[in-house]
């Protein structure tokens, strides 16, 4: 049976090619769960965790946007927001602000920063805004369908349809979402911590048995009767790959 077919992003560069995102944080934590969520959007990511990096990186990964700390080690975001944009003006620049930082949000839309998110935040909303300040500033495709697959498993992010072997499978929401996430991700492990942390968000309270539990869900839908596609690696999470 054939490999995984990779994952087609709606949004992608004009020439076709994946949307760059550059992460600035220094909490590494934080950006890796940014990371994570652009990622899942099929996007190309790189990180900086102080602004010199940062400045450095904006000019070597040449991002289509970029999410940006306002408070680093060396110098604030909106050093850096000078820096880069002498030499890419027109890039979108999304901040991430302290909660009571009112000040921060009105200097560094003030100082040509695009938008901004405030700390904790919900990975969706900030890949929501991402998507809107690519789209205003020009610099994306927005594909018409867009489907998934994996060996026989298909999924389509518009309809919100699943098949496997041509047979429709019905899911829940949440189902929905942990399969799509195993479907951009296939044969790369991802731990407990890592499903929870985008199908349930980031500051989600609960255990990791609920992983375990819609595992299971997933696994009557799209393995029963046929050669299973997910498995349990013992000690590091689960994999989605294409049936032998």
């Amino acid at each position: 049976m054939s490999d995984m077919t990779a994952a087609a992003s709606d949004m992608t560069r004009l020439d076709g090619s994946p949307l760059r995102v550059l992460v600035v944080d220094d909490e590494v934590n934080i950006a890796e769960l940014i990371m994570m969520a652009l990622r899942y959007e099929g996007w190309e990511v790189s990180a900086a965790h102080t602004g010199t990096k940062a400045v450095n990186a904006a000019r070597d990964f040449t991002p289509d946007a970029i999410v940006l700390d306002w408070m680093l080690p060396d110098f604030d975001g909106l050093e850096v927001l000078r820096r880069v944009r002498s030499t890419n003006p027109a890039v979108p620049v999304l901040f991430l602000t302290a909660k009571d930082a009112v000040e921060d949000r009105v200097a560094g839309l003030t100082a040509g920063g695009d938008d901004y998110v405030t700390k904790p935040f919900s990975l969706e909303e900030l890949v929501a805004r991402l998507r809107g300040l690519m789209r205003r500033a020009g610099a994306t495709r927005v594909e018409e369908h867009s489907v998934i697959r994996v060996g026989d498993l298909t999924m389509d992010e518009d309809s919100r349809e699943v098949h496997r072997d041509g047979e429709e499978i019905t899911l829940t929401a949440t189902e929905f979402e942990l399969l799509r996430f195993l479907m951009r991700n296939p044969r790369r492990v991802l731990s407990k911590a890592q499903i929870l942390d985008r199908v349930w968000s980031y500051d989600f309270g609960g255990q990791a048995n609920v992983v375990e539990l819609y595992i299971s869900y997933l696994r009557k839908k799209i393995d029963a009767g046929r050669e299973p596609m997910i498995h349990t690696m013992r000690g590091a999470g689960y994999v989605l790959k294409a049936a032998e």
